[in-house]
């Protein structure tokens, strides 16, 4: 595949997507912006096998390729079109196999018809794969040296994490999905076997309380991590950050005993944070 029809490949992964990610990598020279796509389009990919419905053994062994693949990505012979458009940044910014295969480490998590987190430090550990991880690679694409940039890796994507799953509680609760640590829930006399029930119990909401705090304390760490870094170099993540904490501040506002009212930013306010860190 030329690389020219495989960058068109990954770019119209991320517009179909529909997220504010799309338009915060807009600010990015084009190299850039291309080498983030590749990264969020290969994310996507095996993302989606993990939520597909179907037989774990069949996630797997498509995860598995997945694996072959990035070894074949890093031999420079790729045959995915992904991989394709990931040949040029991994070479040009050293983005390293270890995250890659980190992320799809994280998906063979998801992809149990039964997800649950035993202990907070293995929610930890699962946040560190499925989204510190791609903060690993993006710092790299932006051009922060890792001394700077691990700092904003792990708080900003155990942040945003955190404020996805108390965004997609209701939603995972329907796929069998909790990601609250079964040692959280028994610090509040909640049973943990039915997800249905566990997010229904009159104490949950204390336990959403904590982790909304657990997540506000993290962003104040991103920020000061990015703090450290030139802002311009680090525009995207700094949006990112401001689109993910107003997520979080609307959750809270709603409340926890309404999960499964939706909540996301308005398009005038996206609009409004593209406008406003596009200019730092």
């Amino acid at each position: 595949m030329k690389t020219d029809q495989a960058l068109e490949h990954v770019t119209a992964i991320v517009r179909e997507s529909g997220t504010s990610f799309y338009w915060a990598m807009r600010m990015l020279p084009s190299h850039k912006r291309d080498a983030m796509y590749a990264v969020y389009a290969f994310c996507r990919e095996v993302d989606d096998i993990a939520d597909d419905p179907g037989e774990r053994a069949d996630k797997l062994r498509r995860l598995a390729d997945w694996r072959v693949e990035v070894e074949r990505l890093f031999s420079g012979r790729p045959q995915f079109p992904v991989t394709h458009a990931l040949v040029d940044p991994v070479e040009q910014f050293g983005l390293r196999k270890e995250d890659f295969l980190a992320v799809i480490e994280g998906m063979e998590i998801d992809s149990s018809a039964t997800v649950r987190m035993p202990t907070v430090p293995a929610l930890e550990d699962y946040c560190d794969r499925v989204a510190c991880a791609v903060g690993r690679l993006s710092n790299r694409i932006f051009g922060v040296v890792d001394e700077l940039g691990e700092p904003v890796a792990v708080s900003l994507g155990q942040a945003l994490q955190l404020t996805n799953i108390l965004r997609d509680l209701d939603e995972d609760a329907g796929i069998d999905r909790l990601y609250v640590p079964n040692d959280m829930l028994a610090a509040y006399d909640i049973p943990p076997a039915d997800v249905k029930l566990v997010i229904r119990h009159p104490r949950f909401p204390e336990i959403c309380e904590e982790l909304a705090a657990i997540a506000h304390r993290r962003y104040q760490d991103a920020e000061r991590a990015l703090a450290a870094c030139d802002r311009r170099t680090m525009r995207p993540a700094i949006m990112m950050m401001q689109n993910y904490r107003r997520i979080l501040d609307k959750l809270v506002a709603r409340g926890w005993s309404r999960l499964d009212e939706p909540i996301s930013l308005s398009k005038a306010q996206k609009l409004w944070l593209l406008m406003r860190y596009a200019l730092i």
